[in-house]
């Protein structure tokens, strides 16, 4: 089946504290006119649901908002608590600060369920990244979720590791905003 046709559910990591960037809501960060977790909700505007981890906020598509067990719990707590939402059989799952995420590129991921980014000096993007939802659910059973690590629970589920080539001019589909000069230089290129 063609990426095109996939039907498949976001969930997207929206609950961080953003303390390298004195503790501010990252996600609603704008960043080129919209905000950082606009910007990622416009990359998947082919899912079928989007789950969003993290407090309600406005945005600019409908969203399941959900929140992890504990509130500030971590990653792995708030991937647990967005997959009890996903329907589809695939899900991307993805951080709400990529301003550079495209559709091409989440139609990347969806071409081998169990797909992964890779940035260019070879760092897992476990962030940005597809896995089948049965493959999930079996890994997260059993596993305690409050600040529990993502690796060692998804790495054994990556299939396939994608290194794409960075737009020539212009970040990566990878680059987040976790620092000011990650920040500055998202404006700079929005």
């Amino acid at each position: 089946m063609a990426p095109d046709d996939l039907a498949y559910d976001a969930v997207v990591l929206a609950g961080g504290g953003g303390r390298r960037l004195g503790g501010v809501d990252k996600p609603g960060i704008v960043v080129g006119g919209g905000t950082l977790l606009d910007r990622v909700l416009a990359a998947v505007a082919g899912a079928s649901a989007v789950v969003v981890v993290g407090p309600e906020r406005p945005v600019v598509r409908p969203v399941r908002w959900a929140r992890e067990d504990p509130v500030g719990g971590g990653p792995l707590a708030a991937l647990a608590a967005g997959l009890s939402h996903v329907e589809a059989s695939v899900l991307v799952l993805l951080a709400a600060d990529l301003p550079f995420l495209d559709p091409a590129t989440v139609g990347l991921l969806l071409e081998v369920p169990g797909t992964m980014l890779v940035d260019e000096i070879g760092r897992d993007q476990l962030l940005c990244a597809s896995f089948a939802t049965a493959d999930l659910r079996r890994a997260l059973d059993g596993v305690p979720v409050a600040n529990g690590r993502l690796a060692p629970v998804l790495l054994p589920l990556v299939l396939r590791r994608v290194a794409p080539p960075a737009p020539s001019g212009r970040p990566a589909p990878w680059s987040d905003c976790d620092t000011e000069d990650d920040l500055r230089r998202a404006r700079e290129n929005a």
